[in-house]
Parts: C-alpha cells; sequence; structure tokens
C-alpha cells in the first residue's frame, strides 16, 4: 500500500512566509492606524497623563484701619488633595490606599448617615465620638467627573502629616499636598460684624458666580461684611501654569511660561482700630454692671460720613468660619437669643424713644407749627378727648410725660429748646398731632414725610450688606396692616418714638449727624480707600450726599440748642455726657417694648406694670463744629440718661483725649 505524498517543503516554507507577511501587514495596518487614524487622540491622552494646567489662587486683598494696622490678611495653610486619575487602577489597591489616607487625616472613609427622626425627637444617627464630615470615597466618587482635577479632601493638615506624605510621595499616588492661602482676621470679634468672612460659594449663587468667573468647586467669597460687599475688588485674577508629572501625579517641571497672578486690591478702611477696642471695652464694662448682653456704639465723623467705629455686642470670632465651621458651633451661634451674628447696628430695628424728637421739632419749626417763642404747657398729664363722644371726659384717654411716671411732676411751660433739654413728651405730644381745636400739631403725613426727610424708614446705603429700613408708619400702612384708621393717639405715639415707628441705630445716628452739620444727609461709608499691590489709590473715599434737607438752617440752629439744652441747660436729661474742655449736644430716649420671655402671649412688666425699655443716647461735639457724632444703644438697658449716657460720656473722653488731630497717613 503505497504512502500519501507529504506537502514540500517548499510549499510549506511559502505558506509559512506567507502568514508572516500577513502578520507583519497586519502590525503595519494597525500602527499605520494608530499613528495616522487615530494619533492625535493617543497624543492628547498621552499629554492628559502627563500634563496638567494648574490653577494659581490670585492672592486675596488685605484689609488694614484708617491709620494702617493690619486688620486681615492671608495666611499658608496645608491641604490635601485626590486626583482620582493617579490613583491605583486596582479597586482592592486603591481602597486600602484610601483607607490608609482616611487614618492619617482621621477622616471617616464615608459620610454619615442623616439625622433621624424618632418619637417628635431629633436624635443624632451616629456616635457622638464618631468621625463626621464628609467622606473620602464620596469625595473621590464625586471627582471622577473630572478625574485629573485635584479634589479638595481635607485643609488646614498638620505639619508633620504633610511630611509623612511628602517623603513618601511614592506610595502615595493620587494624594496631593499643596499650600493654599487661608483668611485671617487678627482681631477676630472685635471686627467680626464690620469684616465679615469668606467661605465657599453657596449653592443657590453658584450660577452666577460661575458666570462672573468663579469656580465654585474651588474658589472662597465673601458672604459677609465688607468681605462681601467689596469681594469683586479683593478676589484678584487666578494665574496657570501648564506642569509635567510623573506616574504619581507628582510634579516634574513646569512647561512654558505660566500666566501671573494678579491679587486683589487692598482696602484701608474708615475705622480707628484702636477706637473700635476702647468703645468695645467701654460698652461692655456697662453691660456687664447692668447684667445686659446686647448693645451697640457707632461714631461717624458728621461732615463726611465716615464710619469711626462700630460695635455691635455680642459679637463672634470671624476666624471660626476659616476653613468651614462646626456644625455644633454654628448651631450654638444662631440659637443664641442675643443673636451675636447679627450686626444690631444696621439690621437691628427698635422704637427710638426720645431722640425721635429731633425730627418731630425739625418739621415742626419748618412748617411753622412752632417757633422759637412758642411756649407749650406740660402739666404731667394730657388728657386726649374720645373722638366720638368728646364732651365726655370720662372717655377721654391720658397721655402721660416721663416726669409724670417718675416723679408725679411737671415740666410746665417749654419752648423748643427747652422740651429738647428737658425732653417733654406733653410738649411733642402737641407738636406732632395737636390739641383738640386749641393747637395745630404736624399731624401724622407730615411728621412722617420729615421722618423719612432724615433717614428713616429707609436703607442709608452703608457698604454692608445686611441693613433694614425700620419703619415709618402711615394712615395706609396701618389701614393695610392692621385694618384700622389712624386716630390722634398714634401720632402721639410716634411723635415721642413709640407706636409703630422702628429704627436702627444708625439711622438715628445719622439723622442726629444731619443736625448737626446744618442739614446734609450722607450715605455713611466704611471704606476710605482702595489700593493696589504697590500701594497707589485705585479709588479714593468721597463723601456721599443722600440729600440736603429743607429745613432752615435757623430752624435746624434751634434744634442743635435744644441738644445742648439737653447736656448742659436746665433740668438736663443727659447732664452726665458732660466732658471737661468739650461742647458736648445730645438727645436721650427710653424706649418701651414688647417682649414675651414666659410665651404666654403677655409682655413682660415690671412690678409697677411697667414695660421694659430699651437705653438710647445720640450726641456730637464739639457743638460749635461737630467733628464726631455718635448713638449708644442698650437693648433692655432702663432710662437712656443712667445707661446710654455714661457710655457716650466715656467714649467722647477717649476719642478727645486719645484719637482727635490724627490725621489718615
Amino acid at each position: 500500500m503505497s504512502q500519501p505524498e507529504s506537502t514540500p517543503p517548499r510549499i510549506r516554507l511559502n505558506i509559512y512566509r506567507a502568514l508572516l507577511c500577513g502578520v507583519f501587514l497586519i502590525l503595519v495596518v494597525q500602527l499605520w492606524r494608530l499613528q495616522m487614524m487615530q494619533g492625535e487622540y493617543y497624543q492628547e491622552a498621552a499629554d492628559i497623563n502627563r500634563f496638567r494646567l494648574e490653577e494659581i489662587s490670585a492672592p486675596r486683598g488685605v484689609i488694614y484701619d484708617r491709620q494702617g494696622h493690619l486688620l486681615a490678611r492671608n495666611m499658608p495653610q496645608l491641604v490635601v488633595s485626590v486626583i482620582p486619575a493617579y490613583l491605583p487602577e486596582d479597586e482592592a489597591q486603591r481602597r486600602e490606599l484610601l483607607f490608609r489616607l482616611g487614618d492619617l487625616l482621621d477622616m471617616p472613609m464615608t459620610s454619615p448617615p442623616p439625622v433621624r427622626e424618632a418619637r417628635g425627637e431629633i436624635l443624632p444617627a451616629v456616635e457622638p465620638e464618631a468621625k463626621g464630615g464628609p467622606g473620602i470615597l464620596d469625595i473621590v466618587s464625586e471627582a471622577e467627573a473630572a478625574p485629573y482635577r485635584p479634589a479638595l479632601v481635607k485643609e488646614d493638615i498638620p505639619r508633620e502629616v504633610a511630611m509623612v506624605l511628602e517623603e513618601e510621595h511614592l506610595d502615595w499616588p493620587g494624594i496631593l499636598v499643596q499650600a493654599e492661602p487661608v483668611r485671617e482676621y487678627l482681631y477676630g470679634s472685635l471686627l467680626s460684624h464690620a469684616l465679615g468672612y469668606i467661605g465657599p460659594i453657596p449653592e443657590e449663587q453658584a450660577d452666577a458666580y460661575e458666570a462672573d468667573g468663579y469656580d465654585p468647586n474651588r474658589h472662597l467669597v465673601g458672604l459677609t461684611g465688607i468681605e462681601s460687599a467689596f469681594e469683586r475688588e479683593l478676589r484678584g485674577r487666578d494665574g496657570q501654569k501648564l506642569i509635567e508629572v510623573d506616574v504619581a501625579g507628582r510634579k516634574v517641571r513646569t512647561v512654558g511660561e505660566p500666566q501671573e497672578t494678579v491679587p486683589g486690591y487692598n482696602l484701608r478702611l474708615t475705622i480707628d482700630i484702636n477706637l473700635q477696642q476702647a468703645v468695645e471695652d467701654i460698652l461692655q464694662q456697662q453691660l456687664t454692671a447692668l447684667h445686659k448682653s446686647q448693645a451697640v456704639a457707632i461714631a461717624m465723623n458728621p461732615q463726611t460720613g465716615e464710619i469711626l467705629t462700630m460695635v455691635s455686642l455680642p459679637s463672634y470670632d470671624n476666624n471660626a468660619f476659616t476653613g468651614g465651621i462646626s456644625t455644633e458651633a454654628l448651631q450654638a451661634l444662631q440659637e443664641n437669643l442675643d443673636r451675636p451674628l447679627v450686626n444690631h447696628g444696621i439690621s437691628g430695628q427698635f422704637p427710638p424713644g426720645s431722640t425721635f424728637k429731633i425730627v418731630v421739632a425739625s418739621g415742626a419749626l419748618e412748617e411753622r407749627v412752632i417757633s422759637e417763642t412758642t411756649h407749650l404747657y406740660c402739666g404731667g398729664i394730657l388728657w386726649l378727648p374720645n373722638r366720638f363722644y368728646p364732651e365726655d371726659p370720662s372717655l377721654a384717654q391720658p397721655f402721660y410725660c416721663w416726669i409724670y411716671h417718675g416723679y408725679h411732676g411737671r415740666h410746665g411751660s417749654l419752648s423748643i429748646v427747652s422740651a429738647l433739654g428737658r425732653s417733654c413728651d406733653i410738649f411733642f405730644y402737641q407738636a406732632g398731632g395737636g390739641y383738640r381745636n386749641q393747637f395745630r400739631g404736624l399731624g401724622e403725613e407730615r411728621l412722617a414725610y420729615y421722618a423719612e426727610l432724615l433717614g428713616f424708614g429707609s436703607r442709608s446705603g452703608i457698604d454692608l450688606p445686611g441693613e433694614t429700613a425700620g419703619l415709618v408708619p402711615t394712615t395706609k400702612w396701618k389701614r393695610v396692616n392692621y385694618s384700622e384708621s389712624w386716630v390722634t393717639g398714634d401720632t402721639y405715639n410716634m411723635a415721642i418714638g413709640q407706636g409703630f415707628v422702628l429704627a436702627t441705630p444708625l439711622q438715628v445716628l445719622n439723622a442726629a449727624a444731619t443736625i448737626a452739620n446744618g442739614g446734609t444727609l450722607y450715605r455713611p461709608q466704611l471704606v476710605y480707600d482702595v489700593q493696589d499691590e504697590d500701594g497707589n489709590t485705585v479709588r479714593a473715599f468721597v463723601p456721599d450726599v443722600i440729600r440736603q434737607v429743607p429745613v432752615s438752617a435757623e430752624n435746624l440752629a434751634l434744634v442743635r440748642q435744644g441738644m445742648r439744652s439737653a447736656v448742659a441747660g436746665s433740668g438736663a436729661t443727659a447732664w452726665a455726657a458732660t466732658v471737661p474742655g468739650v461742647s458736648v449736644a445730645g438727645k436721650t430716649g427710653t424706649s418701651e417694648f414688647f417682649i414675651d420671655r414666659n410665651k404666654d402671649g403677655l409682655p413682660d412688666r415690671d412690678r409697677e406694670g411697667n414695660l421694659p425699655t430699651h437705653a438710647w443716647f445720640t450726641a456730637f461735639a464739639p457743638y460749635e463744629d461737630p467733628e464726631i457724632a455718635l448713638v449708644v444703644f442698650i437693648f433692655g438697658g432702663g432710662e437712656g440718661s443712667g445707661a446710654a449716657v455714661p457710655v457716650a460720656r466715656e467714649i467722647l473722653s477717649y476719642y478727645f483725649s486719645q484719637v482727635q488731630g490724627q490725621s489718615v497717613p
């Protein structure tokens, strides 16, 4: 039987060669496809792995007081970020690395579960000692959307931790340690309401900030105070640099020329830090003596509108918000009944009491309701007849003067100057609301008109966020809000700063400053100038006139005489404001207010049935040529003459002995 013929060697060799050529051809085609067809794609991918565009944060502008003392600056802090693209690809190795990082940074791997509610009580879903804050795995998961972009893990890490990560960086691929600037407020609570603080962009405002060139995931912005109001000036412009990195994501070199940062502008405030400290000390001492906790003191230059000091107590340390405040600390601040986060000088609304009488005096004189020679009689009580039964004295409503309540006394016949000096309520009841057919008063419409002219009922426009407008009530306002008609008694109450009228301490101060300077209502300002990094002035302070109040110089001079009489006249209510060698003018105020501490819907009253009162005093000096005007307000402090006046005296004494004459460098 014959054997089959085997394939000749030459044929087998040719087949083998053909196979080799085919494989080689396939490799050539694939190489051509990779290099020619997809070369740009893979080159770009390689560059993405090898190069990274790194943002360089611009230094935020610093803030000084009017004498050049540093108030807010930038300090470096160490932060840890993660770059997901450089983390180990193996899931087990990645988790092991992140667990090690969590232990090193004392951070949880995942965020704690949300707070749960049980039987009407809010209970923590984790043990108190459990680590809080966002988890590392959650941070990495969110960062996967931009894997080559550093995602912040933790700020303000200890130097020892940073050294461990840097010295053993080959064992920590994808983990980045950087030095980032952090805001430091050198005087903390002393200036927190004026300066404010910075923080992450609020989620609801992210789109607006992003449209303005901000990165919501990276940039911090001013959230309150000057930091917020002057965000555009302070922010600066970020730079960029292209860097080459190794397989662990560490910088190897900078490629090309970096785009330099443009630092933010610096601010110099109108506030004097030494005066600010003295005013806070004086105010706090009085609060301690009175066992009170809430007060305001503001001083300004009445000729320009420059704020010299602004103290609102209680305060808070704005450094606590640097890097993020804890939930517990924030909750404690928010639940504090004295509202330390609120600047009561511009946001608190209170009945202004007798400080409002300067409005009535200005309007009544200008409208010729009264004149310099007009005398009205105070018998301690004024009986206002019932409008429906004017002839029935048993239905008449009594309106008391403060001197009757305190001493069962009376002021007798008074002129406008002596009425201001003695703060006679009955004089201003009649000047504001008239009396029967015997005397025509201003009336509610003209009273509201002059109040608004002097700055009540609207925001002053101070360069701080959060200012409130107060309230100047009108006939229409009462009808809309209470479905009731305006009555003469409402005008009487308004004429002495009670009833529905509400004002901020800044509004009371601005009205007094307008009287002091002869009728110019200025917009209060806190920034003296804006400077670049070389100290060149970019924008200088310019007094901003809101309006010239249409009250004659002669009439304003009479009001000033009345305010001087309140300090140095017969029966002066503010005699304790006397400062040796300085002529002081002012106006006290004591305003009743409603407070329900027992939560039973009834106002707290003392043993005599009186409501609690706020203490007010507003003043200016020197009387002949005013250079400082101030307001002191003590929440629930009692009488203005007893609680607020001594504080003002100490502030004025300090100013004229330590501050007066200092020029801005």
